[in-house]
């Protein structure tokens, strides 16, 4: 299964359901198995999905299917516990529902601890040595429905732990018989597209489970370059810098054997800002919908328009069944992902500062890039960064404060010697992992004049985020990759570019800063500044130097989701499966 969330890490998958979405850490009052914490022993708790659904016992073939439940153990944050540890399953609460197995991770040993059958099933426990701060895996449960078990049998298992000198905070699983299982068919899409292409994107899901799913929620879930104009009324939208996320409730009983689809196609635009874009789409029961676009910030929610539409097509709804709601038994096939690549191009301008001042006087030198677009980047799979700032420091002027993420390098640009401290030559700054095309990297350094220099210069290049891939692909002009700052020059204005240019010199490899008496003359042109103290992908105001006036980025432009989602029947119930 591809996931919404490129940079977060793998949900921990638990019996037919995506655990990001169902789990909960339930607490409970302590017994003797879980020992009253000190005010020096570390509490770790138990987790695991709250609920897991099970394929119905089928006789013959090969048995019956398993769905797994993923029991962790989370440590707390700075603390990690070093001694042995025993955690204890009782299965009574199972009896007669579910049969069970276990595959524990390495280093820990699983083992019945009381007698049981499969109508029985008694207790187990595992036991291993250290808990990690975080969480880490315990054992998975492997479940699949008992014998004479029947669809809507519910049952529990009770999972406790013990350990000298640490607390555990207990938790209970509830296992299913039947549920639904939602599979979102793939969309055959242009992964090249060029800026401004629109493409109907007609939703298809079929349930092949064996129940209904009472309401579905909708999850659509689209990068910055990508947007789709329609916007509904039962829709909920979050935006952040990077992604636009809604989540649409339809109301209704969605049938085993049938297959549904949208009364009319969405239509996926590639918008003029557009270069490495994700796509994702995906179905859950709507009692399972909460956290299904993982990964999405939620910057900002909002309803779509005010009392929607009135010619809205909606699924029959077929009677309430008693069963769990929540549930779905395959769930790695609820949700796809579609990337595209898109030829387009951003324009990384970097800007330069100038500074006067006395013998040991402290200055600010602000400096960075702003992305002149049209496009946005953004490494959303790999999450590397973007690009990186190079500044090379003026002579004469020492480093007093620098922005977080910046790290000093020597005058050749390699790494510093082990265990040097202080100021450097030589600064570089990466960018996150996405610059939008209003965006930037807005820098502000603290620079101490040891030595008045008339008009000493130091280099600020924008290039690759590795000096051995120091080139900008995506960018046309590397012509204006590099500006300058200014120590006591004999103007006052800025100068953007150093004398010989980026041509001249590698974009990874500044030339050497060297005092250049009445190098800043009046010809030279203003530069953007930046805002102070800000080292941001997301840019913002980019500050005017050399002059009080502030030049306001543009803002966010969102992408929205628009007018009526209506899902309809496209297969009845397939007789007599």
């Amino acid at each position: 299964m591809t996931r919404f969330l490129p940079r977060t890490a793998p949900p921990i998958r638990a019996g037919g359901l995506v655990a990001a979405t169902a789990l909960l850490l339930a607490a409970a009052p302590p017994t003797a198995a879980s020992a009253a914490p000190t005010a020096a022993a570390p509490v770790v708790a138990l987790g695991g999905p709250a609920q897991t659904a099970l394929h119905p016992y089928a006789e013959g073939g090969d048995g019956p299917k398993r769905s797994t439940a993923r029991i962790t153990v989370t440590g707390a944050d700075d603390t990690a516990y070093e001694g042995e540890f025993t955690v204890t399953f009782d299965l009574t609460g199972a009896a007669g529902v579910a049969d069970l197995a276990f595959a524990p991770e390495a280093g820990i040993e699983c083992a019945a601890t009381a007698p049981g059958s499969a109508t029985a099933p008694g207790s187990a426990t595992c036991t291993g040595h250290g808990i990690s701060p975080g969480r880490s895996t315990v054992t998975d449960l492997l479940l699949t429905a008992a014998e004479g078990s029947e669809q809507g049998d519910t049952g529990t298992v009770r999972v406790t732990g013990e350990a000298r000198g640490a607390a555990f905070t207990p938790f209970t699983t509830e296992v299913t018989v039947g549920g639904p299982d939602l599979v979102m068919h793939r969309l055959p899409f242009d992964h090249e597209p060029v800026p401004g292409q629109q493409q109907q994107a007609p939703i298809t899901f079929t349930n092949r489970g064996s129940r209904a799913a009472e309401g579905v929620v909708l999850t659509l879930r689209h990068s910055r370059g990508l947007d789709i104009p329609q916007r509904y009324s039962n829709c909920a939208y979050t935006t952040d810098g990077a992604w636009t996320t809604a989540r649409c409730t339809v109301e209704g009983a969605f049938e085993a054997g049938a297959t549904y689809t949208l009364a009319a196609p969405l239509t996926l635009k590639t918008t003029d800002r557009a270069y490495r874009d994700i796509f994702g789409y995906g179905i859950h029961e709507a009692g399972a919908s909460a956290g299904t676009a993982r990964g999405a910030t939620a910057a900002r929610a909002s309803r779509g328009p005010a009392g929607g539409s009135d010619d809205v097509l909606r699924a029959v709804p077929a009677p309430r069944p008693t069963a769990a709601r929540a549930l779905d038994l395959e769930p790695g096939d609820n949700e796809h992902e579609a990337d595209f690549r898109t030829e387009n191009t951003a324009d990384f301008v970097a800007y330069g500062d100038t500074a006067s001042g006395r013998a040991g006087a402290t200055v600010t030198a602000r400096l960075g890039f702003r992305n002149d677009g049209p496009a946005w980047i953004g490494h959303l799979r790999s999450g590397e960064s973007v690009a990186a700032v190079d500044f090379t420091v003026p002579q004469g002027a020492t480093v007093t404060s620098a922005p977080e993420g910046c790290r000093g390098v020597s005058a050749e640009g390699t790494a510093l010697p082990t265990g040097r401290t202080g100021p450097a030559p030589r600064y570089v700054c990466p960018t996150p992992a996405t610059v939008r095309d209003d965006g930037g990297l807005d820098l502000a350094f603290g620079l101490r004049i040891d030595k008045v220099l008339l008009g000493a210069v130091g280099r600020v290049v924008v290039r690759g985020p590795e000096p051995r891939a120091a080139g900008l692909p995506f960018d046309p002009d590397p012509g204006n990759n590099a500006a300058r700052v200014v120590l006591n020059g004999e103007s006052g204005g800025p100068s953007p570019a150093p004398p010989e240019g980026p041509g001249d010199d590698a974009p990874g490899t500044p030339a050497p800063a060297t005092p250049t008496p009445g190098a800043a003359g009046a010809g030279d042109t203003a530069a953007p500044g930046a805002a102070p103290n800000t080292a941001t992908g997301n840019g913002g105001s980019l500050a005017a130097t050399g002059s009080p006036t502030a030049r306001a980025a543009s803002g966010l432009a969102v992408a929205a989701l628009t007018a009526g989602l209506v899902l309809f029947t496209a297969a009845r119930r397939r007789r007599g499966a």
